[in-house]
């Protein structure tokens, strides 16, 4: 029993990732990790009828034991993220999961490859790309508040997949973007920004593995999450200056 809760244990930890969403649970029951993977239906029932049920047996099977997530299980949730251009909190966290889980399967003494939040020290190129992406597209919803439609929802899967079939013409597309920007101060610290991501990659590369492709969407979630964060500071920074 000792060894069956730390096996849970570590599962939750594996998944914990950041979110600023208020209502968000630390502890994401399998059904919704689950959920993450499938068609979305009109009713949650029907999309539980999109899970695979043998998947569903393989990841519960990999918690109790302590393996890694089924391979099958991070191709799923990444190729509906890619489906959809989206990645929820559920997503980002079992992909999280699964990428920590393989690293320290092969290399014990690595507990954490992907960390709860935001690093900027992690050079990886998946990670790095879904950080600009990130970047790029908030820069085009300043530049234009109050767009329907961001780079995201035209741009994220062969972003994801292929970069340099389209990051040199976001480049080029943001370059438009920073000059709309009536901001001249938030101009320049996004420029710092996409120097400080783009200084840590050789280059685009022609094609990311499924496991860049998870890193890609977590560098993107993190990046969000942190865009997000420091906005919610400066609001609370503002709200105090004014009371006072």
């Amino acid at each position: 029993m000792g060894e069956l809760a730390k096996h849970i244990v570590q599962h939750f930890e594996d998944i914990r990732i950041v979110t600023n969403t208020p209502g968000d649970s630390n502890f994401l029951p399998l059904p919704d990790l689950l959920r993450a993977t499938a068609r979305r239906g009109k009713t949650k029932s029907d999309t539980d009828s999109n899970i695979q049920t043998r998947l569903a047996g393989e990841t519960l099977r990999a918690i109790l034991e302590g393996l890694p997530y089924p391979h099958t299980l991070l191709a799923a949730v990444v190729q509906r993220s890619r489906a959809e251009r989206e990645i929820t909190y559920p997503r980002a966290a079992l992909i999280k999961g699964c990428i920590n889980r393989s690293t320290r399967y092969s290399n014990p003494d690595l507990m954490e490859e992907l960390k709860v939040s935001l690093d900027p020290d992690n050079l990886n190129p998946g990670y790095r790309l879904g950080r600009l992406f990130a970047v790029l597209e908030k820069i085009q919803e300043e530049a234009n508040p109050g767009i329907n439609a961001t780079i995201r929802d035209r741009y994220y899967g062969s972003a994801s997949s292929t970069p340099v079939a389209v990051f040199p013409t976001l480049i080029k597309l943001s370059k438009h973007h920073l000059s709309k920007l009536e901001n001249r101060g938030r101009e320049v610290n996004f420029e710092r920004l996409l120097g400080e991501i783009v200084a840590g990659l050789d280059d685009f590369p022609p094609h990311l593995s499924l496991e860049d492709q998870g890193r890609f969407a977590i560098g993107y979630y993190h990046q969000r999450q942190d865009f997000f964060r420091k906005r919610e500071t400066e609001s609370e920074t503002a709200t105090q200056g004014a009371e006072q």
